[in-house]
């Protein structure tokens, strides 16, 4: 389900062999997945604050996990997940029109 909330900090660890998009607004999130058992954990700073819908966005543009299979999933499966809002798209759609 979509949500609201803004993040600071984002990336990817894998547990049990699952790799998943981790959100966070503290990098010492780190040292939580790690005493958890996470392996491969690799966060990133983001330049603002931004909800999931545009942490996979902003993850795409970047090329975040490029030739890594496992995290390029996990960025579509959030991508999926969190859709970015209606009322964006017909605006982006309405201003590609206008200036065609």
């Amino acid at each position: 389900m979509a949500t609201d909330k803004k993040f600071a900090v984002t990336g990817v660890s894998t547990l049990n062999g699952k790799t998943k998009i981790r959100f966070a607004n503290d990098t010492m999130r780190i040292k939580i997945l790690a005493k958890n058992g996470h392996v491969d954990v690799d966060l990133v700073e983001l330049p603002n604050e931004m909800t999931k819908a545009e942490i996979a966005q902003y993850l795409k543009s970047i090329e975040y996990g490029k030739g890594n299979p496992a995290v390029l999933a996990a960025v579509a499966y959030v991508e999926k997940k969190n859709p970015a809002p209606a009322v964006v798209k017909a605006t982006v759609e309405k201003t590609e029109a206008v200036t065609v």
